[in-house]
C-alpha cells in the first residue's frame, strides 16, 4: 500500500500532510498524484468526498519554486465560497514550504488583491469571471503560471462558465501543465479538456451507489441569516447531542460561536488552523474524553479527526461544495452507529444545497426549528423520566425528614421539581426559521428574481424571450 512518503514529496510537504491528519492516500491522491509529479496533464474524475484538493495541490506545490516571484500555479473554481475553501487548504498543506496563496473573486476590492500577486505569491485561487476580467484589461503583467488547475469543472458548465473558461486558456502560456478534476464527465467537458490539454493521462475512481452513510439521518432547517446564532442554540437545546461538532466557515466564525456556545452553559471548544499544534492536541483529547460535548472546527482544522461516539454533524453554514459535506457528515453515523446531520441555511442558500444533495445523491428532509414552547414541554417529559427512574440516595430518607419540619410534601415535591426546572431552561425567541409554505414563495420569488436579472443581462425581452439585437449571444444560466 502506498503512502505520502512513498510519493517523493518534499519533507516541508509531508510535515504537512501529517499535521493534517492524513493517515494514508485516498484513491485519487494515490492515483493522481504520481502522475502530477511526473508533469503529466491529467483529467481526473472522482466522486465527492475523496480528497481532490490535496491531490492536485501536493503533487503542484512539490514541483514549483515557491521562492519565485512570479505565480506558479492557479487554480480555477466556480465559486467565491470555494476558492476560499481550496486557498485555506493549499495554504494549510505549502505553509511550511513558505507557499503562499491569495484568492482572487468578485465582489471584492481590485486594488487589495492585485497588490497580494504583486507582493508575491505561488498561488493563485480564482473564480472564472473576476480572473477573466484581470486579463482582459491587462491587469497581470508577466503573469505565466506553470501549472494551471480546473476544479469542479463540472459545476463551472452547470453554473455558464465554460465560455469564460476557454477565454482564460487564450491568455495563459501554452507552455503549461493543466489539470482538470471532476466529479462528473458530461459531454461539453469533454470536448474542453480534448482542447486545452495535452495528452492527459486518466484517473479515474468508480463511484460507490451511494456516497453518504445511510445511517446518517440528514435534516436541513431554513433561517434568516440574522437568525443563526439562536436557531444553533436552539437545535442544542431539542436534541441534546451526546457528543457533537459544528463546522463553520471561518476562524473567527470558530472563535465567536464557541464563546457563545460556552456563555449559555455548553461544553463547548473551538479547533482551527491558527492554534498552536499542543493547543489543538488538548481541545481534541478533552473532546474524546468527554471533558467537552460540542467542538466547533474548520474544515480543515477536523480532517482526519476520529472519534467513534460523534451523535450530531451541525453545517453552521452551507458548506461550499459536496466533497466538503460528506467529510463532514461523515464524522457521525460511524461503526454501525447511527447520526444526525443538520445544516443551517437561508433562502439563498436553498439551491447551492440541493446542487449538493444532487451530487452526492442522498436526500436531505426539511424540519422546522422547534419552538420555545416545544423544547420546553420536551423538557417536562424528560425531568420526569429523570424523577421516575432516578435511584434513591441512602440520605434521601433523612434530607426529606429535615425538609418536612417547614412544609408539606407537595410544597417539598414542587419546590424540588422547579429547582430541575430553572436549571434546564431554554431561552431565546419563540418561533426561529421559516416553515414551509413560507419558504416555497420565497424560494418562488428569489427564481423569478434571477431569471428576470438573467434576462436583462442578455438582451432578452421577458415576454418574448427573444434578443433586443440579432446577435446569438447565449445565455448563461440556461446553459447546461
Amino acid at each position: 500500500m502506498q503512502t505520502f512518503e512513498s510519493f517523493g514529496l518534499h519533507q516541508d510537504l509531508l510535515k504537512a500532510v501529517s499535521e493534517a491528519g492524513f493517515r494514508e492516500p485516498s484513491p485519487v491522491q494515490e492515483h493522481a498524484i504520481p502522475l502530477i509529479l511526473a508533469g503529466n496533464d491529467i483529467v481526473a474524475q472522482a466522486q465527492t468526498g475523496t480528497g481532490k484538493t490535496a491531490a492536485f495541490g501536493l503533487g503542484a506545490m512539490n514541483n514549483i519554486d515557491p521562492h519565485s516571484k512570479n505565480v506558479e500555479i492557479l487554480v480555477i473554481t466556480p465559486t467565491r465560497e470555494l476558492a476560499t475553501q481550496v486557498s485555506d487548504e493549499l495554504y494549510m498543506l505549502g505553509r511550511f514550504r513558505d507557499i503562499r496563496t491569495v484568492t482572487i473573486y468578485g465582489g471584492s476590492s481590485y486594488s487589495r488583491q492585485l497588490s497580494l500577486i504583486e507582493k508575491g505569491v505561488s498561488v493563485v485561487v480564482a473564480t472564472p469571471g473576476r480572473m477573466l476580467d484581470l486579463l482582459k484589461n491587462d491587469r497581470l503583467p508577466n503573469f505565466a503560471p506553470k501549472v494551471v488547475i480546473l476544479d469542479e469543472a463540472d459545476e463551472m458548465l452547470d453554473m455558464g462558465f465554460l465560455e469564460d473558461i476557454e477565454k482564460i486558456f487564450t491568455y495563459l502560456p501554452k507552455q503549461r501543465q493543466t489539470l482538470l478534476f471532476s466529479a462528473t464527465m458530461p459531454e461539453p467537458i469533454k470536448k474542453l479538456a480534448s482542447r486545452i490539454l495535452n495528452d492527459p493521462k486518466y484517473v479515474n475512481i468508480t463511484p460507490k451507489d451511494n456516497t453518504t452513510n445511510e445511517d446518517i439521518e440528514q435534516l436541513y432547517y431554513v433561517i434568516n441569516e440574522a437568525e443563526r446564532d439562536s436557531a444553533m442554540i436552539r437545535l442544542l437545546d431539542a436534541t441534546e447531542p451526546e457528543k457533537s461538532i459544528v463546522f463553520c466557515r471561518t476562524k473567527k466564525e470558530v472563535d465567536r460561536l464557541s464563546t457563545a456556545l460556552i456563555a449559555v452553559g455548553y461544553a463547548a471548544k473551538g479547533l482551527h488552523g491558527d492554534m498552536e499544534q499542543n493547543q489543538r492536541e488538548s481541545v481534541i483529547k478533552a473532546f474524546r474524553s468527554s471533558q467537552i460535548d460540542i467542538l466547533v472546527a474548520t474544515d480543515v482544522a477536523a480532517r482526519g479527526l476520529n472519534v467513534a461516539d460523534i451523535s450530531h454533524v451541525f453545517n453552521f453554514h452551507m458548506p461550499f461544495d459536496p466533497e466538503s459535506y460528506v467529510h463532514r457528515i461523515g464524522r457521525t453515523g460511524r461503526a454501525g452507529k447511527k447520526g444526525t446531520a443538520i445544516t443551517l441555511l437561508t433562502p439563498m442558500e436553498y439551491h447551492s444545497m440541493q446542487r449538493i444533495a444532487k451530487k452526492v445523491g442522498t436526500n436531505l428532509e426539511h424540519r422546522l426549528i422547534p419552538t420555545l414552547g416545544d423544547v420546553k414541554e420536551s423538557r417536562l417529559a424528560k425531568i420526569a423520566d429523570m424523577i421516575t427512574n432516578a435511584k434513591l440516595n441512602d440520605n434521601a430518607a433523612k434530607l426529606l425528614n429535615i425538609l418536612e419540619e417547614n412544609m408539606d410534601l407537595a410544597q417539598i415535591s414542587l419546590k424540588l421539581i422547579s429547582l430541575m426546572m430553572d436549571q434546564n431552561t431554554p431561552s431565546g425567541p419563540d418561533k426561529i426559521g421559516f416553515d414551509k409554505k413560507t419558504l416555497s414563495n420565497i424560494i418562488t420569488k428569489i427564481a423569478e428574481r434571477e431569471k428576470s436579472k438573467s434576462n436583462r443581462k442578455h438582451g432578452r425581452n421577458p415576454r418574448s424571450g427573444r434578443s433586443r439585437d440579432n446577435s446569438r449571444r447565449p445565455n448563461r444560466s440556461n446553459k447546461r
